[in-house]
């Protein structure tokens, strides 16, 4: 009986696989109700099909069906247009798990452009999110954005004009973001309160910031870490920061390169920074007031080495930026850090373990007495500031699900 038992389950096993199926959208007649209608209708194993053409939107897109993979024709191909927008809300929502968005092009939404919320093994390829008008603060906040997801893949994805973000992965665990373009956003690539992620292979390019690892008080997911963010092309991110007020990313000064705020083990290696007018790479402390007694506000553990390092820092702009740089030569550093270290935060009996390795230099170590203290700046450059060799974070590894190896 057990054996007929095993063979039955296996025949409805493979039954189910035979009949996934494509459900095909074509350009023409209501482009809203058709593609909904197909995300309402898919089962787990489906391929929903937007053929090539330009599909005009009213409303977001959502689906909830699980293992289902959503494919266009090309990210120039098959174009959902959110113009006609009538919502604020995203212009595609994920809440299911085993998800993979690929080959197509969204435009112009109201508020983020693709999101994935509380999922596993999400997949972002060969996409292009974009607000067509260029950098302003009407723009939605993010363009391709998983929040409170693990096992991240975003790949091949190109993300224009987000005014805050243009590839934001939040609170989530094991990502992998690769062979991507960010450009013309506020952030350019961001990781914020994060664990086990690899960055790497992908071009930030006339950002006001091109990439950032933060962790910020009062999320559900605090005490972010664990990022390798390498061989990367972070260069020109010189956009006036348009974020709207009150964003976080307001604050982020143009021209930066890399920013690494109150995270911990953080390696930032190989990659080429150039032409980043404020500085290459900035360690910094969180610097407003928060009410979190478990929040770390402090960078600890980061290591800064082995990069490709051109002509940055002439023009910073931060405030102090000027005053910094005279005292540091006329130029900001390559490898820019607050130096807070004697600092107990909020809710802890003893100052915090800080230890850096930037061994690409000259360092600046600003020595601000508390994070953001400007006042209590005493700027030290040194060839390289080196506490020791910090441990590598291990490569992310995703399932072979969204891998193919």
């Amino acid at each position: 009986m057990k054996r007929l038992w095993i063979v039955a389950t296996a025949a409805a096993v493979l039954a189910g696989s035979a009949e996934a199926k494509t459900l095909t959208v074509t350009p023409g007649g209501d482009a809203q109700e058709k593609i909904q209608t197909a995300l309402l209708d898919a089962k787990p194993g489906d391929t929903v099909m937007i053929a090539a053409g330009r599909y005009e939107l009213t409303d977001g897109l959502s689906l909830d069906v699980a293992n289902v993979t959503v494919k266009g024709a090309g990210p120039d191909a098959t174009i959902l247009s959110f113009n006609g927008q009538k919502s604020s809300g995203e212009g595609f929502l994920i809440t299911s798990s085993r998800v993979t968005v690929r080959d197509l092009g969204v435009e112009n939404c109201k508020g983020d452009g693709i999101k994935s919320k509380g999922v596993d093994q999400i997949t972002f390829r060969n996409l292009r999110v974009e607000w067509t008008a260029g950098p302003k603060d009407s723009n939605g906040a993010y363009g391709v954005y998983p929040v409170a997801s693990t096992n991240v893949l975003i790949d091949g994805v190109t993300v224009k004009g987000a005014s805050d973000a243009g590839i934001y992965v939040g609170q989530s665990k094991n990502i992998v973001v690769r062979n991507s373009t960010a450009a013309f956003n506020v952030a350019g690539i961001e990781i914020e309160n994060s664990m086990n992620a690899d960055v790497f292979d992908n071009v930030s390019t006339h950002n006001a910031g091109g990439i950032l690892v933060f962790d910020l008080p009062n999320l559900p997911q605090m005490g972010g870490h664990s990022t390798r963010v390498f061989r990367n092309k972070v260069v020109q991110n010189d956009t006036k920061n348009f974020a709207r007020k009150g964003a976080i990313v307001g604050d982020v000064p143009t021209g930066t390169g890399i920013m690494v705020m109150a995270n911990r083990d953080i390696h930032v290696f190989q990659n080429e920074i150039d032409q980043n007018q404020t500085a290459a790479v900035l360690v910094v402390s969180y610097t407003q007031s928060y009410d979190d007694l478990t929040y770390n506000p402090l960078p600890r553990d980061i290591a800064v080495h082995d990069n490709k390092i051109g002509k940055n820092g002439w023009a910073p702009q931060f405030p102090g930026g000027d005053v910094i740089a005279k005292a540091t030569g006329g130029t900001i550093p390559p490898v820019v850090w607050d130096g807070v270290t004697n600092f107990t935060p909020k809710g802890m009996s003893a100052p915090v373990a800080v230890h850096v390795h930037f061994t690409d230099g000259p360092v600046a170590n600003l020595h601000f007495a508390a994070p953001g203290n400007v006042f209590s700046a005493k700027p030290q450059v040194l060839a390289t500031l080196d506490d020791g060799a910090i441990a590598e974070p291990k490569p992310v590894v995703l399932p072979k699900a969204q891998t193919g190896s």
